[in-house]
This record gives structure tokens, C-alpha cells and sequence, in this order.
């Protein structure tokens, strides 16, 4: 990270980004074609370890890439506002965002991927859902064992700031 001023550390303040992004961007590695796609998510952070969950229709590139190459990084944000300045560099954005890398893998356990989804929609909606074993066949469930990841924000510089 090169802005070091700018990294979160506090695994509590990184938890609130991932309750508050709705979309990750996850990029997948074709060959020497790379390949990223917006996707919902899911997540656990249990034992200091970060799971991701992800779901998609039965077929699909991402899967074909998948198969191929498993590891993936992916980014999500919150908190996006741009802000003015009085010159053109002073213009800026505001963020908040969680970066990161893993390895993926189709889960094909039917409980599990009722426990995938169960966390899918917890995280989106902050609902809790149950699923029957019709309803997890129709879909799939990607689950990442992500290694490492890093945070950082970007807040309205206070002299930019009403």
C-alpha cells in the first residue's frame, strides 16, 4: 500500500465495510487474458480467517476460468462520494475498501451450499433465509478462502468539507 496514512487496520472498522459493500468485483485469471466480474456477496470472519461466498447461475465463463485457475483477488467499496476542489487535482473521491486474494472452489456439498447462501443473504439483507436442497440445485456456490487482504479509506479532506 502506498498511501500508508490511508490503511485500515482495525479488523472491526474492515467488518463494517464488508457489512456495507453490496458488490465485489472479482477478477479471475484466463490464461494471460484477465477477466473480472460485479458479483453479490457473502462473508465469514471467523478465527482472524475471511470466507467469501458468491453465487451464480449452473453454467458459466466464470466457472470455465475457475476450473482452470482458481486463484482470484477482488476488491469492494463503500462509501463512495466525490468531492470539488478549486483546481482540477484537488477534485477527489471518498472511499472506504476492502482488497484481496484467495483461492476459489465450487462447493458442491449440499449443506454447505445452503450455508453459502444462508451468509449471501445475511450479508445482503441482514435477513436470515433458509434454503432447501431444490432451491441450492438450480444455483452455484463459489466459496473463497481468501489468504490476505488489506483496507483502506479515503475521507473529504476537512478543507473540503461544508
Amino acid at each position: 500500500m502506498t498511501k500508508r496514512e490511508r490503511e485500515i487496520t482495525d479488523i472491526q472498522e474492515i467488518l463494517q465495510i464488508l457489512d456495507k459493500g453490496k458488490i465485489i468485483h472479482l477478477a479471475l485469471c484466463d490464461g494471460d487474458q484477465p477477466y473480472a466480474i460485479p458479483m453479490n456477496y457473502g462473508y465469514t470472519y471467523e478465527d482472524e480467517k475471511l470466507t467469501i461466498y458468491l453465487h451464480g447461475a449452473t453454467q458459466g465463463y466464470k466457472y470455465d476460468v475457475l476450473a482452470k485457475n482458481p486463484k482470484v483477488s477482488f476488491s469492494i467499496e463503500c462509501d463512495v462520494s466525490p468531492f470539488d476542489g478549486k483546481v482540477a487535482c484537488q477534485y477527489g473521491m471518498s472511499y472506504a475498501s476492502v482488497m484481496g486474494k484467495g483461492t476459489a472452489e465450487i462447493c458442491e456439498d449440499v449443506e454447505e451450499k445452503k450455508a453459502g447462501l444462508t451468509i449471501l443473504m445475511k450479508t445482503q439483507t441482514g435477513k436470515d433465509f433458509e434454503f432447501t436442497e431444490k432451491l441450492v440445485s438450480i444455483v452455484k456456490v463459489i466459496k473463497i478462502e481468501v489468504q490476505e487482504f488489506t483496507a483502506k479509506k479515503r475521507p473529504i479532506p476537512e478543507n473540503m468539507q461544508g
